[in-house]
């Protein structure tokens, strides 16, 4: 590639805002991380989500600014009520079968299954709901601080 090349190419990125998220030093962590897949280790929740849920930080502290890599394990049967981040939500799904619809009222009938491999990125503010099908889990990258607004105050498990 030529020098006119390179630099078409990096004045489109600096165009299109990419290079100052490249370069933001908050969001790129001083440290590596490696986990091999059988040293994962869940626990119960988060608090955010109804009971059953399990989760792991994989990488960063979704409570705080930053990059953040967390996965979910979620049981046979598991319904993720309608809900919106202040943040993108940036999903694969590692096993079972993640069902992901758009809006404000959860249609099962209308949401999409992802099998292992399948990926969703949504914007901040987009509602959307889940149901696991089968043992789920799920990989979640996004930025900090992260949050979860439910449609309908009654389906938030922090206020029951």
């Amino acid at each position: 590639m030529s020098i006119k090349n390179h630099t078409s190419q990096a004045a489109g990125w600096l165009a299109a805002g990419l290079v100052p998220a490249l370069l933001a030093p908050a969001a790129v962590a001083q440290e590596h991380v490696l986990i091999k897949s059988e040293e994962f280790r869940y626990e119960p929740g988060p608090a955010s989500l109804d009971e059953g849920a399990e989760y792991s930080v994989l990488y960063g502290d979704p409570a705080s600014e930053g990059v953040f890599a967390m996965r979910l394990r979620l049981p046979n049967g598991y319904h993720i009520a309608p809900h919106h981040h202040g943040q993108p939500e940036i999903v694969t799904v590692i096993s079972g079968t993640f069902h992901i619809g758009m809006g404000e009222e959860a249609v099962r009938e209308d949401a999409t299954a992802l099998r292992p491999g399948g990926f969703f990125a949504y914007p901040p503010g987009m509602a959307h709901y889940a149901y696991a099908e089968g043992e789920t889990v799920i990989q979640l990258n996004s930025t900090g601080p992260w949050t979860i607004t439910y449609v309908n105050d009654e389906d938030d498990p922090r206020k029951q």
